[in-house]
C-alpha cells in the first residue's frame, strides 16, 4: 500500500464513522423517520464501498502471511506459547487425518441447536478444515492439506441449505471457519485442489446470500458472527462489494453492540428499539450504563465473548486489507475487552450490575484484541493481559480456535 493510499484509508474510516453516528443519531429520536434512516444508511454503505480495496491481499483472512512467517519460526525455534499452542492443535479431534466428515444436504438448527440435525457435524467439520489447513499452512504436512480439501469437497458436493429457527448463526459459524479454511488452502504453499471452484460456489451460494443481511434486532453475537463470516468468504471470493457491506454492517453493529458514555443516557440500538423500556429490555434489563458494558453482558459472558470475539475478527481481517477498524473503535473496543477481563477474574458483582448476578465464561476470545491493542498500538490492558496469559494457549469455541497460535506476539 502506497502512502497516500494509506491517508485515504484513514479520511476513508472517519468519515464512515461519521456517516454510522449520523445513522444512529437519525434513528433514536422521538420523530425517527423511515427516510432520515434510509438516507444514514445509504450515506454509509457510500462511504464502505468507497473503501474498498482495489485488491485483497492473499492470504488475508484472520491470518496473514507474515504472522505465518513469524509463527513457523517461532514454532521451529522451539519457541512458548507457539510450540505448545501447536502442539495442542495437531492433538485435538479436530486434526484427526482419520476422521470423515459428516455433510448432509440440510442442516436444521433451532434454538440452542434443538434440533440439532448436523449442526454440531458442520460447526466441528468447519473447524476441522480451519485446523488441518492451519497445520498444512505452518509445516507443510501434506496430509493435513489433504483432508482439509477433502472435507470441504464432502459438504461442497451436498449442503444445499441451513433451516429452523437458529440457520443464521449457524451459517455463520460454519462460514467463518470455512473461509478461513478455503483462504489458507487456496494461498499457502502448492497444494492441488481441484474442487475449490465448487467450494467456492457453496460459500457464494449457501453461505453469503445468509450472512450478508446481518440479523439487526437478534442479540448483538449474531450479527458480529455473520459479518465475521461475511467478510471471510467475500476475501476469498475476491468479491469487493461483498466486503464492503460486511464492514459497513460492522460499522453500525459495534457501536450498537459496546456502551460508551459519549454515546448519551443510553445505548446506541437497532431502529426497532425507539423507546427507553425497549433499550432497556434489550440490554437484558440493564439500566445503569458504564463504558465497555455490552449488549449481552447480563445474559452471559459466554454470548459476550463471541460477539466481542467476532467483532475483533472481522477488524482483523480488514487489517490484513489495509482498513485500520482497530483504530475507527479502539476506544470502545479496549474498554470492553478490560471491562470483562477483569469482572471474569473479580470475587463479587457490583450491585448495580445485572442485578448483583454474573453468568461468566467469557471463553478463548481476547487473544486477537490484546495483540492488537496491547502489542501494536500500546493500550494498557492489564486485567485482559492476566487473562489471556492464564488461559494459553487458547483453544476452541464453535468459531473461534488456536488463536494463541495464531497471534499471540505476532509482530
Amino acid at each position: 500500500m502506497t502512502l497516500s493510499r494509506h491517508r485515504v484509508w484513514i479520511v476513508v474510516g472517519l468519515v464512515a464513522a461519521l456517516a454510522a453516528a449520523l445513522a444512529v443519531t437519525l434513528s433514536r429520536g422521538d420523530g425517527r423517520t423511515a427516510r432520515s434512516v434510509s438516507a444514514a444508511q445509504d450515506a454509509q454503505a457510500a462511504v464502505a464501498q468507497a473503501a474498498a480495496p482495489a485488491e485483497f491481499s492473499h492470504p488475508g483472512v484472520l491470518v496473514g502471511g507474515k504472522q505465518l512467517a513469524y509463527v513457523r519460526a517461532r514454532i521451529k525455534a522451539r519457541k512458548q506459547p507457539w510450540t505448545k499452542a501447536f502442539d495442542t492443535a495437531k492433538a485435538s479431534k479436530y486434526a484427526s487425518l482419520t476422521a470423515k466428515p459428516r455433510p448432509r444436504a440440510v442442516v436444521e438448527c433451532g434454538s440452542s441447536s434443538n434440533p440439532d440435525h448436523g449442526c454440531s457435524d458442520e460447526r466441528d467439520d468447519a473447524m476441522a478444515a480451519y485446523t488441518h489447513a492451519l497445520i498444512f499452512a505452518i509445516n507443510g504436512d501434506q496430509r493435513h492439506a489433504r483432508k482439509a480439501i477433502e472435507i470441504m469437497d464432502a459438504w461442497a458436493k451436498v449442503l444445499k441449505q441451513h433451516t429452523n429457527s437458529n440457520a443464521p448463526l449457524q451459517t455463520g459459524w460454519a462460514g467463518a471457519d470455512f473461509g478461513r479454511a478455503a483462504e489458507l488452502m487456496a494461498h499457502t504453499g502448492k497444494v492441488s485442489w481441484p474442487g475449490r471452484a465448487r467450494f467456492a460456489t457453496l460459500l457464494r451460494t449457501v453461505y453469503l446470500p445468509t450472512v450478508i443481511k446481518g440479523a439487526a434486532t437478534k442479540n448483538g453475537n449474531w450479527e458480529l458472527i455473520m459479518t465475521d463470516a461475511a467478510s471471510s468468504i467475500a476475501v476469498f471470493l475476491d468479491d469487493r462489494a461483498s466486503f464492503d457491506r460486511a464492514v459497513a454492517t460492522w460499522r453500525k453493529r459495534v457501536p450498537m453492540y459496546v456502551y460508551l458514555k459519549k454515546d448519551g443516557a443510553l445505548p446506541k440500538a437497532p431502529a426497532a428499539m425507539n423507546t427507553r423500556a425497549k433499550v432497556i429490555k434489550y440490554w437484558q434489563g440493564q439500566s445503569t450504563f458504564v463504558d465497555g458494558l455490552a449488549q449481552e453482558t447480563c445474559r452471559d459472558f459466554g454470548h459476550t465473548g463471541w460477539g466481542l470475539g467476532a467483532a475483533v475478527h472481522t477488524a482483523e481481517t480488514a487489517r490484513l486489507q489495509g482498513l485500520d477498524l482497530y483504530g475507527e473503535q479502539k476506544e470502545r473496543l479496549t474498554k470492553a475487552l478490560e471491562f470483562h477481563a477483569k469482572l471474569q477474574q473479580a470475587k463479587t458483582t457490583p450491585s448495580w450490575l445485572c442485578k448483583g448476578k454474573l453468568k461468566k465464561g467469557l471463553g478463548p476470545v481476547l487473544e486477537v484484541g490484546y495483540n492488537q491493542y496491547a502489542g501494536h498500538m500500546a493500550v494498557a490492558l492489564p486485567s485482559t493481559r492476566k487473562l489471556v496469559l492464564a488461559g494459553r494457549p487458547a483453544g476452541v469455541s464453535y468459531f473461534l480456535g488456536w488463536e494463541t497460535l495464531t497471534h499471540a506476539g505476532v509482530p
